[in-house]
């Protein structure tokens, strides 16, 4: 099944990404490419959904974009899994293949150690200037085989520019590499300013997750830093196929 993932600044925000018909509460703070939270906003994003009962609901968060130092990401992982994420997402950017993997196969392996059925998503960027360091269609597979992950997402890391995913790549792009991913056992997650236009056409693509955030929000100049509303995600799941 397909699902819509909307980050959301903190629980009211979640309860309204909920009642739209999202299928993920991403936590997060929108200032920058994944917008890394406090561990205690996670719990009380998880406490307040199980409260208005929406246990079922997933929760995802990060540990930031650039989580260098193997042993301090590994304890993030594990503290954003403890504060109640179901779905831990690793930015590995400006890292080269062999780093990434470096990096992230502890990691992987420390929360799925305690954690068994949680969720690892590494992210990677799409950006040109990202492309320097690692080729996320061309590595991206071989990337979370390597590490037992459970998918990639693939995103934008400068959200600042008015560039979003499809300035990167193309759908062509986006189906071959959600079909290698389906093929590995894995997941694909795309997000990068994706707009309610971009969606139908994404959907098709065969993704497993789009992840959204301005999209998601009230229209008023904010961006990102707008607020969730329950209508406008009713109107983004609506373009899910049927």
């Amino acid at each position: 099944m397909q699902k819509l993932l909307v980050s959301v600044r903190g629980a009211k925000e979640a309860i309204q990404a909920v009642k739209g018909g999202a299928h993920i509460a991403d936590v997060e703070y929108p200032a920058s490419a994944l917008g890394t939270p406090y561990p205690l906003n996670i719990r009380t994003v998880r406490n307040r959904l199980n409260k208005m009962g929406y246990k079922k609901i997933l929760v995802s968060t990060n540990i930031g974009e650039n989580p260098i130092i193997r042993a301090s990401s590994c304890q993030a992982a594990l503290g954003v899994a403890t504060a109640g994420a179901d779905i831990i997402k690793c930015g590995l950017a400006e890292l080269p293949f062999e780093a990434a993997v470096y990096l992230s196969e502890t990691l992987a392996r420390t929360v799925k150690k305690y954690y068994p059925k949680k969720k690892i998503i590494p992210a990677v960027f799409v950006d040109a200037d990202m492309q320097r360091f690692f080729k996320p269609f061309d590595q991206g597979v071989e990337l979370i085989k390597k590490i037992n992950a459970d998918g990639l997402l693939i995103d934008t890391y400068n959200k600042s520019i008015g560039k979003g995913l499809l300035d990167y790549c193309s759908l062509k792009d986006i189906a071959s590499f959600a079909k290698k991913c389906r093929k590995a056992g894995k997941e694909m997650w795309i997000a990068g300013s994706i707009n309610i236009d971009e969606l139908p056409a994404l959907w098709k693509t065969g993704v497993d997750v789009i992840c959204v955030r301005g999209a998601a929000c009230e229209q008023t100049g904010k961006g990102r830093f707008g607020e969730v509303k329950a209508k406008i995600v009713h109107e983004l799941v609506a373009t899910m196929p049927k």
